[in-house]
């Protein structure tokens, strides 16, 4: 077995591998020797920790009898069943598992380019740019706007570019009371919006203006150098700017041959096996996973059950039929946590919730939401130490 990517999901499905089927040789490959956990990294941004308690290494796979190739995948070939790594090596394989994350488009903006990037880092997916961000903030002077673009679904983790928003909110109410924050919506409406609303009410009343899609929200060009970004109705400039692009599978999903027009993954929903190529499984953001949020509980949740998929086929038998969970916190303050979890199962090709999703209650009282805030702390710990050790 080799396995590509070395995230929530690719970890989670070799140690499943490795407890199922201890006799299964296990390669993982990833170019990084450090993962930075995107969970909790908006809490970096509104000065609540630091970018290194975010990031893990992979000792304890290497425990287990993993093998870790640091490699940036360059091809994938289907006939001759191997992977080629940055330097020409080859690894064999009898199934081969993607968990590629998310890659931006773009394309999409006028004048966002490399240099646009560096200057309004998504800081989505880098620990660098989530530092270069953090930065920017620190210097910016008071009175200068903060602008969020947030990109058309689907995306990786819909609630965290309004808890990123309500988090710089909670560093500009101490430290620069004369800003605020713009969030340039491509959408008319967004994951837990009434709950987010009514926090920003509440804690930081003026500090947030949100600027949805009829309103002229989706952005539709960038300009690096007067950190401006346009819409179909306005101009906005800002201290920082923060890009946050469309998204579409990773770069190893389209080497892989496992992406589709849309720039993401068909699944076979129980197994995680692509629709496009037989012997390849794809899992975490980049598969299409109808109802189930592109969340880390969500990738875990699909490396445990793809292994155990993977374990079956290899046996010659059939798959059971997967109920799969997810559990999303979004912080607002570090007293102050919203959350919904929901449960989801295979039908009709696609993941429907199996239960309604459970999501914090409109008028519940402050002590609850100090609660989901402490809740919100010991699921990262526990996440992050149940799959990176």
């Amino acid at each position: 077995m080799v396995i590509v990517g070395g995230g929530f999901g690719g970890v989670s499905c070799a140690r499943a591998l490795r407890k199922v089927r201890s006799e299964i040789d296990v390669t993982l490959v990833e170019r990084s020797p450090v993962y930075t956990a995107p969970p909790h990294s908006n809490a970096v941004l509104g000065g609540l920790g630091s970018i290194d308690s975010q990031r893990f290494g992979y000792d304890s796979i290497r425990s287990l009898g993993i093998a870790v190739v640091l490699s940036a995948l360059a091809d994938v070939n289907h006939t001759k069943r191997h992977v080629v790594l940055a330097d020409g090596s080859r690894l064999s394989f009898d199934r081969l598992v993607i968990s590629p994350g998310i890659g931006f488009r773009s394309d999409t903006l006028e004048g966002y380019d490399a240099a646009a990037r560096a200057a309004m880092p998504p800081a989505f997916t880098n620990s660098d740019e989530v530092d270069e961000l953090r930065r920017q903030l620190v210097a910016m002077p008071d009175g200068e706007a903060v602008i969020i673009t947030v990109p058309v679904s689907p995306a990786r983790c819909p609630p965290a570019p309004y808890e990123r928003a309500s988090l710089i909110a909670y560093y500009l109410q101490r430290e620069k009371p004369r800003s605020k924050v713009i969030i340039l919506d491509a959408k008319d409406s967004f994951s837990m919006q009434r709950l987010f609303q009514s926090a920003w009410r509440e804690l930081y009343p003026g500090l947030i203006e949100w600027v949805g899609l009829s309103d002229g929200g989706a952005p539709t060009a960038v300009d690096a150098a007067t950190r401006t970004v346009t819409t179909d109705f306005d101009k906005f400039k800002g201290g920082v700017v923060n890009i946050i692009p469309p998204q579409r599978a990773g770069r190893a999903a389209d080497l892989a041959g496992v992406a589709d027009r849309t720039g993401w993954c068909p699944v076979d929903p129980v197994t995680f096996e692509s629709t496009l190529q037989k012997g390849i499984h794809v899992i975490g953001d980049a598969a299409i996973a109808g109802a189930m949020p592109r969340s880390a509980s969500a990738a875990q949740s699909q490396g445990g059950i793809c292994a155990a998929a993977i374990a079956v086929l290899l046996a010659g038998g059939k798959p059971a039929t997967p109920v799969l969970r997810s559990s999303c916190f979004s912080l607002i303050a570090p007293d102050y946590a919203i959350s919904q979890r929901g449960t989801y199962r295979p039908e009709d090709g696609q993941y429907v919730e199996a239960d309604p999703v459970a999501v914090s209650p409109a008028d519940a009282p402050r002590a609850l939401r100090m609660e989901e805030a402490r809740e919100a702390e010991i699921w990262f710990h526990r996440i992050t130490e149940t799959v990176f050790g």
